[in-house]
């Protein structure tokens, strides 16, 4: 009997109301530790918004959004702040990159380093010696976390700079400053050509096998998806049609019908 992985990220019946218009309804998922789970479907099917639902953006509608840390109590995310869901150890990147554009590499880095560190207003103010040694903590940290994603080279450079792949990893180096257990990308290959795809992919598979992190990403580059994934939830005006393995979702007639079937890259 194979071992009963352990569930790190739980939502339940979750469903998101803008006024008369339900955008996710009733959507139920799970993501298990060291698991690299995929949320696709057309536009417009919900994702984002699920996605927002569960980082604290919206409180949703009806549903129950469960945070279970190893060893820890569970947590229930419904209606925290999105900065109180990243110290929970949830973080994520966007469909839109959202770097700060006149700092640089390396400084982007050390921002998402902010929500670990323990120097109050005072403390920072008269600079004693444990706000120095845990600035110089925080310089080393983030210099390794771009040296994980390929961009040491490029730490003193402004992040507009940069090429558009670099400026995804270097998204994903800064979510990873925050220490997560579950990292959350939306649409991470948007964009992206054929290579800087190939090298996003083995990122993710890196980031997940050597720093123990668990994945949910949203994307619509389906190569990636069935490369990386497993298991691989489907989404369609809202509702949750299909679940499954690569393998079942590529043979899933709902799915074929909704999404990979289609002529256009929606």
């Amino acid at each position: 009997m194979a071992e009963q992985k352990h569930k790190l990220l739980e939502v339940k019946g979750l469903t998101m109301d803008f006024g008369g218009l339900r955008a996710v309804d009733s959507v139920s998922l799970d993501v298990c530790e060291g698991e690299i789970a995929a949320l696709i479907g057309p536009n417009g099917a919900g994702k984002t918004t699920f996605f927002n639902c569960v980082t604290g953006i919206y409180n949703p509608t009806h549903g129950d959004i469960l945070l279970h840390p190893k060893g820890q109590t569970t947590r229930r995310l419904n209606g925290l702040k999105p900065n109180k869901v990243t110290e929970m150890g949830l973080a994520r990147t966007f469909q839109n990159i959202r770097l700060f554009p006149d700092m640089t590499v390396l400084e982007n880095v050390m921002i998402g380093r902010h929500c670990r560190t323990h120097s109050g207003i005072l403390r920072s103010i008269f600079r004693g010696p444990g706000v120095r040694r845990e600035e110089q903590q925080i310089v080393e940290t983030s210099y390794q976390l771009l040296e994980k994603v390929g961009l040491e080279n490029f730490a003193n450079e402004f992040s507009k700079n940069l090429p558009y792949g670099a400026q995804r990893r270097l998204e994903i180096a800064r979510a990873m400053a925050t220490e997560p257990f579950l990292l959350l990308l939306d649409e991470p290959a948007a964009g992206m050509n054929p290579q800087e795809t190939h090298d996003l992919d083995q990122l993710i598979c890196r980031i997940s096998a050597e720093e123990k992190i668990a994945i949910l990403l949203i994307e619509h580059d389906m190569k990636l998806v069935m490369n990386i994934s497993d298991p691989i939830y489907v989404m369609e005006y809202g509702k949750k049609i299909a679940e499954g393995s690569p393998q079942q979702i590529k043979d899933n007639p709902k799915v074929i019908e909704a999404y990979l079937g289609e002529e256009t890259d929606a």
